[in-house]
């Protein structure tokens, strides 16, 4: 662990956020538009849903909670819930507040606080779906049948409450142990279905352990997060609706999709090569998407694997139709399905702007001028946004890797080879158990082993330039 005041960490930190020319604080304007529009949103329209009794279920320290949900059962299936926080019944088009967000795009995390998309007045208080209180959201009715496929889909404004902030850890907890309500409990028999349906389409989730900064009485570290499988039936709530949003869009003739085209042959040949070096059983019959749902991402050369995989699934983006011309790659590879973003709105732009056009379509509405007018430049600004926030995410953890490990150049570490460069076989990325450190490796004379354990050097590690480098050891 790193003490949270160490200069050299904090001095990096700041210099990142000065070199992305990152704001700090909002402008007064901005932060009295958002202090009068949490005293007044507008909900005129808003119908009476607080008889719903929704939970939330994000990070334990989380204050802004774009989604709420409850589950039913009905007689041939389930009923989908989940509310969404009506971001545009606080934000003025055209005004301080709107121009600010466009400016910021995205919120950025930092493990020394957050740059948030918007004021916290807001993003962690009066639009955030926070427990016990009532909140404007749009509210999505998704029905499915019993194997779990969406059948019916409504979506209106009205006004929610939560009645529970709970967290994956404790969600698992409850649903393992029978302890969870019925609406909770069905996020397994949902989640589950909804995870069938997804291999039934050719969809894919990739279960990667990510590296997890942490803060820990006063000093930040890096964990290894394999998610729970409570974070996948959450995480298909949030598809789905994603899914219905787009179809949505696509029957109106207007909208904004999130697309990823289809992995190019090279790519797959090279992935091909790497389960082969990796002793992959990878079938020519076989899709790359079943292979990666029968892997264990704690064997080390599977979990090798699942890092290559993620390699055909970059590329994605935004992409506007009108007139009911869907582009082309119009679907979104990974999901196999069209595909939107649109519950994020208190951390991501583009779902305010979503959102809007799923409501307008299911009153059978021409969307609002201002929805309208911003869609051409979001696909460009959320490009730019979400490279910075990639950037960010990034360098913080090398930061942070560096400040862990600055004094303990020259000592030898056990990890494994997760990546071997194919133009430069002797270089690549090695895997750390203790500490969690993913880092370049490279100075050997001898092929890096693919998906193989390797005793490694620390060589560098200078939280100056954020830079961690091992070599063989």
């Amino acid at each position: 662990m790193t003490g949270a005041a160490d200069s050299p960490l904090r001095a990096a930190l700041r210099d990142l956020r000065t070199g992305l020319g990152l704001p700090d604080g909002f402008p007064p304007d901005v932060l009295a538009e958002a202090a009068e529009a949490a005293r007044n949103p507008e909900i005129s329209g808003h119908e009476d849903a607080t008889d719903l009794p929704f939970l939330t279920i994000d990070p334990p320290t989380s204050t802004d909670l774009d989604q709420a949900m409850h589950l039913e059962r009905r007689a041939h299936g389930y009923r989908v819930h989940y509310a969404i926080a009506d971001v545009a019944a606080f934000v003025r088009p055209g005004g301080p507040l709107d121009t600010e967000a466009h400016r910021r795009v995205n919120t950025l995390y930092f493990p020394d606080g957050k740059v948030p998309l918007h004021p916290e007045t807001l993003s962690e208080s009066a639009a955030s779906l926070l427990p016990g209180e009532t909140r404007p959201a749009v509210l999505w009715e998704i029905d499915l049948d019993a194997e779990g496929r969406a059948v019916a889909t409504r979506v209106r404004r009205a006004l929610v409450r939560s009645r529970a902030k709970l967290d994956y850890a404790g969600v698992q907890h409850r649903i393992d142990t029978g302890t969870a309500e019925e609406s909770l409990a069905l996020l397994k028999d949902i989640g589950t279905l909804r995870e069938e349906q997804e291999i039934a389409r050719g969809g894919i989730s990739l279960d990667v352990p990510e590296q997890e900064i942490i803060e820990r009485d006063g000093t930040y570290g890096l964990e290894y997060r394999a998610p729970l499988p409570a974070d996948g039936w959450n995480a298909q709530i949030s598809l789905l609706t994603g899914m219905a949003a787009a179809r949505l869009m696509a029957e109106s003739g207007t909208g904004i999709l999130r697309t990823l085209p289809v992995a190019p042959d090279g790519a797959v040949a090279r992935l091909r090569r790497s389960a082969e070096a990796l002793h992959i059983d990878w079938p020519h019959h076989v899709p790359y998407a079943q292979v990666v749902r029968s892997l264990d991402p704690k064997r080390t050369n599977h979990a090798a694997f699942l890092q290559e995989c993620t390699t055909l699934l970059r590329g994605a983006g935004y992409t506007v139709f009108e007139n009911g011309d869907l582009p082309t790659p119009a679907v979104h590879a990974a999901v196999a399905e069209l595909y939107t973003h649109c519950t994020a709105p208190l951390r991501r732009l583009v779902d305010r702007y979503a959102a809007e056009l799923c409501v307008a379509a299911a009153a059978d509405r021409d969307p609002p001028e201002w929805a309208l007018s911003a869609l051409p430049a979001l696909p460009k600004e959320m490009a730019d946004g979400t490279r910075r926030a990639n950037t960010v995410e990034r360098e913080c953890v090398d930061l942070v890797e560096a400040a862990l490990l600055k004094d303990r150049v020259g000592a030898v570490f056990d990890g494994y080879v997760v990546d071997v460069q194919e133009k430069e076989p002797t270089a690549g990325t090695v895997h750390i158990d203790d500490p969690a450190i993913v880092a370049r490796i490279e100075g050997g004379t001898a092929e890096l082993p693919l998906g193989e354990r390797l005793r490694v050097r620390l060589t560098q590690a200078d939280p100056g330039s954020a830079k961690v480098l091992f070599a063989p050891a």
